[in-house]
């Protein structure tokens, strides 16, 4: 296998975060040669994936900014082209995506998505597609459960209070705002943890956690995680929470099974079936505070519910495995050549 990066995805003026660069150490041998903003290096691209003779060409995709330039690539590839769909369509959508999708999804000869919710997006703009729905594969690179306590301790939070996560990039879909006025009516023995990199301007945040009546209990770590870190939030929380507005599937519910921590979320995109329907926490039933308010106090509210959602969280683990997903995933490829 050859894998190939990107030299740049944004340009910085559009990037809304720190960098675009991962700042923690590269894992694969993967020369830099994808420019979105150079036409040349599209070329170039192709043409060294040509020149790799592949069997099958795998180009992930999750919004319309990368479909001109995968989309070239894809057609002078030399060889059939697999779309893993993490989105079609974007969480915050413009009138050009669909056009620049389709032009991306042309050039393709099948397609994985990560949650059925993606895969109707796929064919309601591609109805003949030949498409394999799979899962969201966990997060393994993260390292194991660290003790409670001993994570409590490096977070510098409270022992003894029932601990939410909010994790990753905060940005406007996921919700924060709603899980921070949720919060404002919970009891003082919970806290909540907001632990990831704003997308823009954090004000709006900052204004409903002054209001809070216990701001106190709202602890931020406002920057980018390293892997390294990873493992301290997840192994002091008790659960984490999913207040989006809209999704597909979850990245943070793939690193919660992980770690074996039951969930909240709402009834968005693929989230009723992850959490719901698999037992691993509870679906609020809608996107309001109140609503994500009243699906924390059930899960919380009965010691034999939550700890069913972890013995669930458990048997996801097993479900979600890398071992797994690469079966399916090299069966499905298998096909296209």
């Amino acid at each position: 296998m050859k894998a190939f990066n990107f030299s740049r995805q944004y340009p910085s003026f559009l990037f809304p975060g720190k960098t675009q660069y991962a700042e923690d150490g590269a894992r694969v041998d993967a020369p830099a040669l994808l420019d979105t903003l150079n036409p040349f290096s599209w070329r170039r691209t192709a043409k060294a994936i040509r020149a790799a003779k592949p069997d099958v060409l795998i180009l992930p995709y999750w919004m319309s900014w990368f479909a001109l330039p995968l989309g070239f690539v894809a057609r002078r590839a030399g060889c059939p082209v697999m779309g893993l769909m993490h989105n079609v369509i974007p969480h915050e959508p413009h009138w050009f995506d669909k056009p620049l999708t389709r032009y991306f999804l042309k050039g393709c000869s099948g397609f994985v998505t990560l949650s059925e919710s993606v895969r109707n997006d796929l064919l309601a703009l591609k109805p003949d597609a030949k498409v394999l729905p799979l899962f969201h594969p966990l997060y393994a690179r993260f390292g194991e459960k660290l003790p409670r306590e001993e994570a409590m301790k490096e977070l510098g939070l409270e022992p003894g209070k029932k601990t939410l996560l909010f994790f990753g990039l905060i940005r406007d879909y996921k919700g924060l705002d709603i899980l921070l006025e949720a919060f404002r009516d919970l009891p003082e023995d919970w806290q909540l943890v907001v632990a990831g990199e704003p997308y823009g301007s954090f004000d709006k945040y900052q204004r409903i956690i002054d209001a809070l009546p216990g701001k106190e209990r709202v602890h931020l770590f406002l920057s980018y995680i390293p892997d390294a870190e990873v493992k301290r939030y997840f192994s002091a929380a008790d659960a984490v929470v999913l207040p989006y507005r809209n999704a597909t599937q979850s990245g943070i519910g793939a690193i919660a099974c992980h770690f074996g921590v039951p969930m909240v979320a709402t009834p968005v995109g693929a989230l009723p079936a992850e959490v719901g329907a698999r037992g691993t926490g509870i679906v609020a039933e809608g996107t309001a505070p109140g609503h994500i308010r009243e699906a924390l106090k059930l899960l919380f509210g009965d010691k034999k519910r939550y700890d069913g959602c972890r013995e669930a969280v458990g048997v996801e683990k097993k479900r979600l495995s890398w071992e797994a997903f690469a079966t399916q995933f090299g069966t499905f490829a298998a096909t296209l050549i």
